[in-house]
């Protein structure tokens, strides 16, 4: 029999690898990675199988207080699957109001878990120049593409694990747990390409970052929403940023239509001196919802309306190269592709543009997919399925289409897959575990519905009928286990899944 101070290390050696684990493929940010791909590789529950069951289905609305500001209302949540606080265990959304507030929401009893205010912005606003809250939250992000094992919570949704070892072994001592060495990451070589599985310590702080509209980003504990540090100064006041994203204690965002005075570009902070650095932009605006994304190494890469896909180096934001000025419509895309880096773009003529990493000079692919090319809020999503073939998710005109990458090198071409049914307004889709999850945002007299189609095939698996009571805009769509989060512009966060298992 175990005695107490024994138990107590078994204990404490176990708890790390329930907090630390789960956090490994938390959707942390808009686009779920820093690659932006929007791609969940494994869930517990969601698979093209299990979303036709009844069992997948609308769980619960939960609004807000917030205030819709020329068609902005909240930021797709992110998420926290696994929090162990001094209320108990929660799995929270964190979401953002245009209106300046900031909302954690517990996502298994749809209720408030806490909310902050922050100043509402000017009275006056536009479409170019929304004000108020206007960037999404985030969570702190790896450059690291994430494990191909994908999804890795424990705890209530699936069995946890235990500090004790194999027999004749005995318990897993306290201080080898605090003490594993962390996992290289960097360089070119596979093994540094692929985020490390959380490691289980006890060392780190659980953030959640919000850039408010006075421009003073905010560093916010996930259980209460207090300040873990003074809000420091980023932005000028009223910019219009996109994409808030904290790499390696480094914030970034892109800024568009001169609002507040921002120059055009990508501004970095660095958190711990306060330092911000602006990459200013000669072709336009930075295009999509997604701001910038970042290849394994930190590259930053970010797409202008008039000019070029540009890669930056990480922090000081010097330009590292260019594209040639085609024009693009959407966030960059970073995804792998045979074990080398490659960017995807929608051009302004609609086209999907492929690039690779080592050489922006031209598109390595190209195809005319008829892509929405009055959108500034554009944005694509990459995934693999189980036989290797790589895919890219286009919202078009009128549907989601999806197109496959083939050959290497000068020979990679891209090949027409499977395209939805027609939409009203398509927003940018996600994939879990083969699941392809496609929001049509409604037009203004019509609502928003979410699709899930197999993502292999696009046959239609599910959709919410008449759930949403309002349209979408923008990145609208994240998931955490068997679940799927939707908002609107009611101003209202919609769960779709799985119910809790009591």
């Amino acid at each position: 029999m175990l005695n107490s101070r024994s138990l107590l290390i078994c204990l404490l050696a176990a708890l790390p690898s329930l907090v630390g684990d789960a956090r490994a493929d938390d959707w942390t940010t808009v686009g779920s990675d820093a690659q932006r791909s929007s791609w969940v590789r494994a869930s517990p529950k969601t698979s093209p199988t299990t979303v036709s069951d009844p069992d997948f289905r609308f769980l619960w609305k939960l609004e807000v207080a917030n205030k819709s500001r020329s068609g902005y209302a909240l930021t797709a949540p992110a998420l926290l699957d696994f929090l162990i606080s001094h209320r108990g265990f929660r799995s929270l959304a964190f979401v953002g109001g245009s209106s300046g507030g900031v909302f954690a929401i517990d996502t298994d009893l749809a209720r408030m878990e806490w909310e902050r205010r922050f100043l509402p912005g000017p009275s006056m606003s536009s479409p170019e120049c929304p004000g108020g809250m206007t960037a999404n939250l985030t969570r702190p992000t790896a450059a690291a593409m994430p494990s191909p094992l994908g999804f890795t919570a424990r705890g209530r949704r699936a069995p946890a694990s235990s500090g004790v070892g194999p027999p004749g072994e005995g318990a897993v001592t306290l201080q080898t747990a605090i003490n594993r060495p962390a996992q290289p990451r960097g360089g070119r070589n596979r093994s540094a390409r692929v985020r490390p599985p959380a490691q289980r310590s006890l060392r780190g702080v659980t953030l959640v970052y919000a850039l408010s509209a006075d421009g003073m980003l905010h560093t916010l504990y996930v259980s209460n929403g207090r300040d873990r540090v003074p809000p420091i100064p980023f932005l000028p006041a009223n910019a219009n940023a996109r994409g808030l994203i904290v790499v390696d204690d480094v914030a970034y965002v892109s800024t568009r239509g001169g609002c507040g005075g921002a120059a055009d570009g990508v501004w970095s902070l660095a958190l711990e001196s306060g330092e911000v650095a602006t990459w200013e932009s000669d072709g336009g605006a930075v295009t999509g919802s997604g701001g910038v994304a970042f290849d394994p190494d930190g590259t930053v890469y970010a797409a202008t309306e008039d000019g070029s896909l540009v890669a930056l180096k990480a922090r000081s934001l010097e330009l590292l190269a260019a594209s040639e000025p085609v024009g693009f419509r959407s966030s960059p895309l970073v995804f792998d592709y045979r074990g080398t880096d490659h960017i995807a773009a929608i051009a302004q003529d609609g086209s999907l543009q492929v690039y690779a990493a080592s050489d922006l000079g031209q598109a390595v692919a190209t195809a005319p997919v008829g892509a929405r090319t009055g959108d500034p809020e554009g944005a694509l999503a990459a995934w693999k399925d189980a036989s290797g073939t790589h895919w890219i998710l286009v919202p078009t005109a009128e549907s989601i289409a999806a197109w496959k990458l083939t050959g290497e090198g000068n020979a990679m071409r891209l090949a027409a897959g499977w395209e939805s049914s027609r939409m009203d307004s398509p927003l940018p889709p996600i994939i879990v575990n083969g699941v392809v999850f496609a929001l049509d945002g409604g037009s203004a007299s019509g609502k928003a519905k979410l699709h899930a189609l197999e993502g292999a095939t696009g046959n239609v698996l599910w959709d919410s009928a008449d759930s949403i009571e309002a349209t979408a805009t923008g990145h609208a769509l994240s998931s955490g286990p068997g679940q799927v989060y939707v908002t609107a512009t009611d101003s209202a966060l919609y769960a779709f899944g799985f119910p809790m298992e009591h």
